[in-house]
């Protein structure tokens, strides 16, 4: 995420989302004793397939055949979002340093990455422009809710079998919003949030 932050090539943000998937696998794999046979299995489809294989395909596609391969123009410079970004980590690190004083069954690593995740994803939403770096944006916040709910409970909860139906949505919008409206509308490569707040009913 500190890297992603410092950087506006579309196709770095898509290879760290690969390297979170494969990391999330490698996860899955390390506690297998603590997962259910059932879930693991689901699990490990959901960060090996769809997060490192079928997500980044579509967004490779997208990127290559529209020729949008920078966030030209974001709201704050990269020297100032990898400022923040570091901010972002130390208050992570913090919020789960306190946290594990008062519940044992938090895993402090996880819990402090996956806040800094969330936010760091949030940050990539607010000060970015091209609706594609929104939707990668969206996607980290995703991971982020994702690794958090793997910090908190051993036996895998709904939140986590919900968090595959996100991500399932999040490729049906990508195909949707990519092949079927905003090309027929617009030239992709042009398209920014501020072009949606000319918007009216």
């Amino acid at each position: 995420m500190l890297y992603v932050s410092t950087s506006s090539r579309l196709e770095a943000y898509i290879k760290m989302f690969i390297a979170q998937g494969i990391i999330f696998s490698v996860m899955m794999i390390m506690d297998y004793g603590e997962i259910k046979n059932i879930n693991f299995i689901f699990l490990l489809v959901e960060t090996l397939v769809i997060k490192s294989i079928i997500i980044p395909s579509i967004l490779f596609k997208v990127v290559r055949k529209y020729n949008v391969y920078r966030e030209v123009e974001p709201y704050i410079p990269n020297f100032y979002s990898i400022v923040i970004t570091t901010v972002i980590f130390v208050f992570g690190f913090a919020i789960s340093y306190y946290s594990v004083k008062f519940a044992d069954n938090v895993k402090p690593l996880h819990f402090a990455v996956s806040i800094s995740t969330i936010m760091t994803g949030l940050l990539i939403i607010m000060t970015r422009k091209k609706i594609i770096t929104h939707i990668m944006g969206y996607m980290f916040v995703e991971n982020g809710i994702f690794l958090l709910s793997l910090s908190v409970a051993k036996e895998m909860p709904l939140i986590v079998n919900m968090g595959i139906l996100l991500d399932i949505f999040i490729g049906v919008f990508l195909l949707v919003l990519v092949y079927k409206n905003i090309k027929s509308a617009f030239e992709f490569e042009k398209i920014s949030i501020d072009q949606l707040n000319e918007l009216r009913d």
